[in-house]
């Protein structure tokens, strides 16, 4: 009685041939990590473009200052007194500065946030999807495969 033996390398190759790879879960996975860098990008470059109109106007203001302190007084603690008026305004001008940069964070923090968790929902409907599309094809290359086998 005579066996007949298994040719193994075919059969591999049978099932390595069977076992399709689809890149579009995979495309679908960089496309959103993309939409998500380009969304943070533009987050950042407002905030600076942002952050750089308050510096601009604060030192526009502090350069208007100055011409009080650099003008002839007749009396010497006139000068004391352009340098107190200076120094309050700068107070005042670094206080609400100051506010202003504060209130750009906030806003770059909080879309951050959104952006990151609609990332992760989204990255997680991907996930799902390549994971769902990659065992549906594995059963079905599964089956063929045993089928062919038989």
């Amino acid at each position: 009685m005579a066996t007949k033996s298994q040719d193994y390398t075919k059969m591999m190759k049978d099932m390595m041939g069977a076992f399709p790879v689809d890149m579009t879960a995979m495309q679908d996975v960089f496309k959103t990590q993309a939409a998500l860098t380009e969304k943070m990008s533009k987050v950042a470059l407002e905030a600076a473009e942002k952050s750089t109109e308050i510096s601009t106007k604060w030192t526009k203001d502090t350069l208007g200052q100055f011409g009080s302190l650099t003008t002839v007084k007749d009396e010497p603690a006139d000068y004391g007194k352009a340098m107190t008026d200076f120094a309050s305004a700068q107070a005042e001008y670094a206080a609400e500065n100051m506010a202003a940069f504060a209130e750009v964070a906030k806003k770059v923090q909080m879309e951050t946030v959104e952006l990151m968790l609609a990332a992760g929902k989204d990255m997680s409907e991907d996930a799902t999807a390549a994971v769902k599309k990659a065992t549906t094809d594995m059963t079905t290359a599964a089956k063929k495969a045993s089928a062919a086998a038989k």
